[in-house]
């Protein structure tokens, strides 16, 4: 987990440096073309089989959400300082666990909804939408939020029929066409460092992903979520060595009650995968059912 936050603080700050020379919606092609080329070879080793889906249509919406999304996210990471735009991108799990209960009919009793309530005021601490440091940019970078939360249980709903590496293939053989098409309207060759920098945001990015799949095979959502929020001081660091960026107090406090909600969450939805575990032999032992 804290190779997966590096690598995905590193694909953060290559988006930030490409975006003073290439727009946002190219960035996002080459994040998702070179992020297929890494994708591929893991891919490739599989049984030809586990590949197929019957999900194509679903596929498809559940990647135009998510292009959306990422360029939201990228605008963000690109125009406003890192450490506001990594705080907000953080509050996606509250979202989720909203969507969960509403989409796919989970329950969520007082504890999780006290925390999504705490979440949102640490949303609102950072925003501030009633004081003169308020910018439609922090708008952006909560609507990349939203809709990655509407992918999260997208992924969950595919993820009842087709294996997490048939859901990770066809995610980029979809998401590269569909970014190149605006990309084409904005087009303009990378010059020189900048090719390291879109080349680094697709291997970072892929490489974080696929590294976060395997520690959650390894160890408790509970116990790896808080390494994930070390991404916030390093990009904040880096915002303020490379870029001149200072982070204000408000920043600061907000992500704080944002990665403490998450953090309860993610500990209270242990606890409850680990009761269903507990109890479910026994219920499926109950005679006549």
């Amino acid at each position: 987990m804290l190779a997966s936050t590096l690598c995905f603080g590193v694909m953060a700050i290559a988006i930030r440096l490409a975006s003073h020379t290439l727009s946002t919606v190219e960035i996002a092609f080459f994040r998702n073309f070179f992020g297929l080329m890494t994708v591929l070879p893991l891919v490739m080793r599989m049984d030809p089989a586990a590949l197929r889906t019957k999900q194509l249509p679903r596929y498809f919406v559940r990647c135009v959400i998510g292009i959306f999304s990422m360029l939201c996210g990228f605008w963000a990471i690109g125009h406003l300082p890192l450490a506001q735009a990594i705080s907000l991108s953080y509050s996606s799990p509250v979202f989720v666990t909203i969507l969960a209960a509403v989409m796919l009919g989970e329950t969520v009793r007082g504890r999780r909804w006290a925390a999504v309530a705490a979440g949102f005021v640490g949303v609102l601490v950072i925003v501030r939408p009633f004081s003169h440091e308020f910018t439609g940019g922090t708008l952006i970078a909560l609507l990349a939020a939203v809709l990655s939360a509407v992918v999260a249980i997208q992924i969950k709903q595919l993820a009842r029929v087709d294996a997490a590496n048939t859901i990770v293939l066809y995610t980029y053989l979809f998401w590269v066409p569909i970014s190149l098409i605006p990309a084409l309207f904005a087009w303009e060759w990378p010059q020189g460092i900048v090719w390291l920098w879109v080349i680094g945001a697709g291997l970072f990015g892929t490489g974080g992903q696929v590294l976060w799949t395997h520690a959650l095979k390894l160890g408790e959502v509970s116990a790896l979520t808080p390494i994930s929020f070390i991404q916030l001081p390093l990009v904040a660091l880096v915002g303020w060595l490379w870029f001149n960026e200072s982070v204000d107090v408000y920043t600061w406090i907000g992500a704080g009650i944002i990665l403490a909600a998450n953090a309860y969450i993610a500990h209270r939805e242990a606890v409850l995968l680990r009761r269903h575990a507990t109890t479910a032999p026994v219920e499926a032992a109950k005679p006549g059912e």
